[in-house]
């Protein structure tokens, strides 16, 4: 599942050592995850999202900015925002 954990983690300043120890898992799984090679569990995924004080959506749905060419509207409609809204007002 691609995440923005890298950008999230550089942005903070910190190392993979630094962060592996604050969310208490070792090096290898902030590799692992930042590689797209290992899903967190959900616990670690709060985890994570408590750390960087950001919704869990925002570490892994929003990673679409990443992928080159990728737009909103490339984007399935049930991940983004105004099509959850509309789908409210209903």
């Amino acid at each position: 599942m691609r995440n923005c954990l890298r950008d999230l983690r550089k942005a903070r300043g910190l190392n993979q050592v630094e962060l592996a120890e604050a969310i208490e898992v070792s090096r290898q799984t902030i590799i692992a995850m930042e590689a797209d090679k290992y899903d967190p569990s959900l616990p670690m995924a709060y985890r994570l999202a408590a750390y960087f004080d950001v919704p869990v959506e925002e570490l892994f749905f929003n990673s679409w900015r990443k992928v080159e060419g990728a737009s909103p509207s490339s984007v399935p409609p049930v991940l983004r925002p105004a099509a959850r809204s509309a789908h409210r007002r209903r």
